[in-house]
């Protein structure tokens, strides 16, 4: 297959590629949109059954186009994966699915990059890395694999129906893991939950939904926040309509409540004795929020229905009352470890220098690497704290364009000739250094 050259190579089809797509189709760059699978394979099959968005419709999308759900519906991922696709058919350029990026080098005695792949071979000028944030499940090494438990990452649990009879340890209770927890206590299982340091803002408050009031209060334009703590786990979720996770509820609802998950020995899970101090963390969170929306609607004046109750903490579960710290999981009938763990990434591939550092995670500001032609897109916090979000990345994509764009016309640059030079210089002026008097 004979090698084809593009100005841009964008890695990856998901929303940060169609995005991506969109603006350089926008300003005429000439790219390929590059995707292992179909376009937004996570999706359809990188999720649960039963995922829906974690935003309403009116928000969770791109500027152009709306869902074909109710505005303040929570999209199944089966309609997203839709629009995505409807979406990238529309407003994108040229997307190539079922080719895999197996290595992008500078090429020889070029500026060119050389990307490798498993359809033939690209010359790019510029690449763009938007593999997006859940590239590689995160399983910590703390169960043998020969314990004798059922136990995979979130990413591969589909349903109740899929796992072995006996109980369950979901370890990580971010949005992934609370739902799980959820949809499992609701099919008849034992269901224990390991909970860790998390943000717990409200599904809706005062008759607005969550998205609106971190719009309103400024909190999406967060600033990246420091080294390792770009990951705060969110407790959210679009689940049943929307409701805020309450892990008091949860347990008093039979989820048994545990500490983050320490160590394994001898079929027994210790757990830090952490958990109330998380529970009461989360809590903070959410009162701090509705503190600042009562505030926000009376500085505006806005008239909007009072919601005494949502302050109400309800009453601590037994298992917050006395958190377990050491569970004989044989004894307790459980068969089956969920980790939900969240994700690294995997940026093997990209074999440029400069373009990662020391620990293999993109080098870059705004998405612009230190490597000179190297951009990312899909990051958590790339630019804010919506970026990894369907909008979020939809504008940080467009800053991604304007800057490949920008070097472009400079690259276009060709400085006059002298004799153009010369021409445009009157021969009866005199020009004389700065500050020698005539």
């Amino acid at each position: 297959m004979a090698q084809q050259n593009v100005e841009v190579v964008v890695v990856g089809g998901g929303q940060a590629g169609v995005a991506m797509s969109e603006h350089l189709t926008n300003k005429n760059i000439s790219h390929v949109v590059l995707e292992k699978d179909r376009v937004a394979e996570r999706w359809r099959t990188g999720r649960w059954d039963s995922l829906v968005a974690n935003g309403p419709a009116w928000h969770d999308r791109f500027p152009s186009m709306e869902f074909q759900v109710h505005p303040d519906a929570f999209a199944p991922k089966d309609d997203v994966a839709a629009y995505l696709e409807s979406y990238a058919d529309k407003f994108a350029g040229r997307i190539e699915t079922g080719v895999e990026v197996t290595r992008v080098r500078h090429a020889p005695n070029s500026t060119k990059f050389a990307v490798e792949t498993t359809r033939g071979d690209y010359t790019a000028q510029y690449v763009v890395a938007a593999t997006g944030p859940f590239q590689k499940p995160v399983i910590p090494h703390v169960v043998p694999e020969t314990a004798g438990f059922h136990q995979f990452h979130s990413h591969d649990y589909k349903n109740p129906q899929q796992l072995p009879q006996g109980g369950v340890l979901v370890i990580g209770a971010g949005s992934s893991g609370s739902q799980i927890a959820t949809e499992l206590n609701k099919a008849g299982r034992d269901v224990y939950l390991a909970v860790g340091p998390h943000d717990r803002p409200p599904r809706r408050y005062r008759g607005r939904d969550n998205v609106w009031w971190l719009g309103v209060l400024g909190k999406w334009d967060m600033a990246t926040p420091g080294p390792d703590t770009e990951h705060v786990t969110i407790a959210v979720s679009g689940a049943e309509g929307g409701k805020t996770v309450d892990f008091r509820n949860l347990g008093n609802r039979g989820i048994t409540l545990l500490g983050r998950a320490a160590r394994f020995e001898d079929q027994t899970m210790y757990f830090n004795d952490d958990l109330q101090e998380n529970i009461s963390r989360g809590d903070e969170n959410y009162l701090s929020l509705l503190e600042e929306a009562d505030e926000y609607i009376e500085r505006h004046g806005l008239r909007l229905p009072a919601e005494p109750e949502a302050k109400i903490i309800g009453p601590d579960p037994e298992s917050l009352k006395r958190p377990i710290l050491e569970l004989d999981l044989a004894k307790a009938g459980i068969t089956t470890i969920i980790w939900a763990t969240g994700f690294t990434q995997d940026y093997s591939w990209l074999q440029v220098d400069q373009a990662l550092d020391a620990g293999g995670r993109p080098a870059h500001q705004r998405g612009v690497s230190d490597a000179t032609g190297v951009y990312f897109l899909g990051l958590p916090w790339q630019s804010r704290r919506g970026s990894s979000f369907i909008w979020g990345v939809w504008h940080d994509a467009k800053y991604v364009a304007d800057q490949i764009d920008i070097q472009r016309s400079y690259a276009a640059y060709r400085p006059m000739t002298e004799a153009h030079e010369r021409s445009q210089v009157s021969p009866s002026v005199s020009i004389q250094p700065t500050g020698v008097a005539g």
